[in-house]
């Protein structure tokens, strides 16, 4: 550990999202960074995404979706004004900029989706029609592909706003994912943890990324070689593992966020274990498929089977349907 630059008057700069879930997260990397030693400051950073969920947003032109929640973070990375962003995994596009690296990718919390409902304690009891506040098209096609007489209703917002939602009765139940919830201990009307193979996860999600400047951008050698051996101790192979997995398939399938796209590597009895689902808008069809990989197994290697498993069996024509 470096004095040089492990010192209170040049801290390492954490930036991130103003939000309640994206200050824990940020919180949960700075506490872990002191505890080990190191001094350590944050610096909220308002990004594209959160100004559209304000009322009154007006768009930028050729606002394509990507990255809206990371565009101005890595702004002030890449010009030194922070040394490390810390993200929710999903938010982030399958390839980054070269001037970025996901330098540590720390323990995955839970990635399940969960359903949030007092009245109704799981999808199969809500009544005929019953409203489910999502906007995720992944969750769309797949809760429709269960329970197709239900409707949507448009909930945006952080956890507290949508769960606020709910209370006013805008609609009857809410399907979020585990690792929000459970971060911010907001579980009190968790009555159902969707298995992966009912409603299979978004890619990343529930892990972190811990982005730096990559060694092909280089604003200080030192100062950035140490701020990557800084946080290196926070890496978890098996989390990185199935992340790398999971975002090849992703990939390979030319997916983001706005497809129904679904995909969870995790590790079990020795060996590496994927499920992924790809679903019609409409939830009247499903590609879905399970595979298993060797322990020392190449995630890039599986994570292109599994694409390929889904081509085969028609995906890219129901992310066609989904794209138009």
């Amino acid at each position: 550990m470096s004095s040089e630059h492990n010192n209170p008057r040049n801290p390492i700069r954490i930036g991130s999202r103003g939000s309640q879930l994206a200050l824990w997260q940020a919180n949960h990397i700075l506490y872990a960074l002191r505890d080990a030693g190191y001094h350590v400051e944050l610096e909220i950073i308002r990004t594209t995404g959160d100004r559209m969920q304000q009322p009154g947003f007006v768009p930028p032109p050729n606002l394509d979706g990507k990255g809206i929640f990371i565009k101005e973070i890595e702004e002030a990375l890449e010009e030194g004004r922070i040394d490390l962003a810390v993200h929710s995994l999903k938010d982030l596009p399958t390839k980054l900029a070269p001037q970025f690296t996901l330098a540590a990718i720390p323990k995955r919390a839970d990635a399940r989706d969960v359903w949030v409902c007092e009245p109704y304690w799981a999808l199969h009891t809500l009544p005929t029609g019953g409203r489910i506040g999502t906007t995720s098209p992944r969750r769309r096609a797949q809760i429709l592909a269960l329970r197709p007489d239900v409707t949507f209703v448009e909930v945006r917002g952080n956890i507290d706003t949508r769960l606020r939602k709910l209370e006013q009765g805008q609609c009857d139940a809410l399907v979020l994912a585990a690792a929000g919830l459970d971060r911010l201990k907001r579980t009190e009307s968790v009555h159902q943890r969707f298995s992966p193979c009912e409603l299979c996860p978004a890619p990343g999600q529930g892990a972190l990324a811990l982005e730096t400047r990559s060694e092909s951008h280089v604003i200080d050698e030192a100062r950035d070689a140490y701020i990557r051996s800084a946080i290196a101790f926070l890496e978890h192979p098996y989390t990185r593992f199935a992340i790398d997995a999971e975002r090849t398939t992703l990939d390979a399938l030319g997916g983001g966020c706005s497809l129904p796209i679904g995909a969870h590597c995790f590790h079990e009895e020795g060996k590496w274990k994927m499920a992924a689902q790809v679903v019609s808008p409409d939830g009247e069809s499903m590609v879905q498929v399970e595979t298993e990989a060797a322990n020392d197994a190449d995630p890039t290697a599986l994570g292109l089977r599994v694409a390929d498993d889904l081509k085969s069996r028609g995906a890219l024509d129901l992310l066609a349907v989904a794209t138009v």
